[in-house]
């Protein structure tokens, strides 16, 4: 295409995506000599019973999958104990996120988000020239009430809570999420992605609270990162709103297959959710010896503050080149940081062995 003629292409370009960089070309996945701990994933397979459902969805292959994904949205009201017509099916709750995104913003409007919290909110903000407000609260163990309802945040179009938060691990008490609900007459948006790791979740407060959104996923806890299954749950006149923008056979019949099995056999999971907890445990512990503050986490992975002086991207580069993919955020308060993802026992003992090595050299 000649230059005048991409120009031109280029310029029908909406404001918003004209801004946008085109990406790199982007790098290969890491080979298996790497041990990856840098996003979170369930290190384990799928329990054999899972599987044999995702292997028989590949013989219909050849069929579109089920509109409006009922079958999986009747499961996962099975799983939650509510109402099919309250449960939205995704793939992954990141689709679900940018449907959000697109049912309640217009150019100007604001979004509220706890700080620090999962950075895709900036991309998906940016694309719909919204503004997205970053709050931070003074206890990290709490919610900031009064600054999620006051100020820049009052007429925010929605609010974002993770809870468990990513990156930090923090588990706010169910308490704090209520006064909020009660006090709030805007969308409170409740990311739930790790609460399988953790002590409580919201689902109670879906029948009290009609502007209470739950966004559960099943990557983390459920070993189906690479499969894309997410739900959303709340009122069943927000939800059917969501559906009716979602795109046509959004979900592939694999997808569809995995995630009605993992629903109905939670219970094969409960000896891989016991190993994380007690690696993370082990990790964060072993971590603290050598210098690091970990913060308490009820996810499954650690944020570790590197000892005072150092630097989070430089520990993630010395890890790498040690074959230990580590994450590291350009967040002013989170420089200091890395998160590591908690896997199998094996690929714990080389993050943990490498670390310890790094440590030694440097101290020389």
């Amino acid at each position: 295409m000649s230059d005048e003629k991409l120009q031109n292409v280029l310029s029908s370009l909406s404001p918003v995506a004209r801004q946008l960089d085109v990406p790199p070309a982007g790098r290969p996945a890491p080979d298996s000599s790497y041990v990856k701990l840098d996003t979170n994933e369930n290190p384990f397979p799928l329990p054999p019973i899972v599987m044999q459902g995702a292997c028989a969805a590949l013989e219909r292959q050849y069929l579109y999958p089920e509109n409006d994904n009922i079958s999986l949205r009747e499961a996962a009201a099975r799983a939650y104990g509510i109402a099919t017509d309250h449960v939205i099916a995704g793939n992954g709750s990141s689709e679900l996120l940018g449907l959000l995104y697109r049912a309640f913003l217009t150019p100007g409007d604001r979004v509220a988000m706890l700080s620090p919290g999962f950075s895709f909110n900036r991309k998906l903000a940016m694309l719909h020239a919204a503004q997205l407000l970053e709050i931070e609260s003074a206890e990290p163990h709490s919610l900031p009430i009064e600054e999620l309802l006051s100020g820049s945040a009052a007429d925010a179009k929605f609010v974002l809570l993770a809870n468990p938060n990513n990156p930090t691990g923090v588990f706010v008490p169910l308490a704090d999420i209520e006064r909020l609900l009660a006090r709030s007459d805007r969308l409170i948006v409740l990311d739930e992605a790790y609460v399988d790791f953790a002590p409580d979740n919201g689902l109670r407060l879906l029948s009290r609270y009609a502007n209470l959104l739950i966004l559960r996923t099943l990557s983390k806890s459920y070993a189906a990162a690479g499969i894309r299954v997410g739900f959303g749950l709340g009122h069943p006149a927000l939800i059917g709103r969501l559906r009716n923008i979602q795109n046509v056979f959004n979900m592939n019949v694999i997808g569809q297959a995995v995630g009605i099995s993992i629903l109905s056999h939670r219970a094969a999971y409960k000896d891989n959710h016991r190993h994380i907890r007690d690696e993370r445990q082990r990790v964060a512990a072993e971590l603290s010896q050598l210098g690091f503050r970990v913060t308490p986490s009820h996810a499954n992975f650690v944020l570790a503050h590197a000892p005072v002086g150092q630097d989070g991207r430089w520990w993630q580069a010395a890890l790498a080149k040690e074959k230990i993919l580590v994450a590291a955020f350009p967040d002013k308060s989170l420089e200091s940081c890395i998160r590591i993802s908690i896997g199998t026992k094996d690929q714990m003992d080389a993050f943990l062995a490498a670390t310890k090595a790094i440590s030694a050299a440097r101290s020389c």
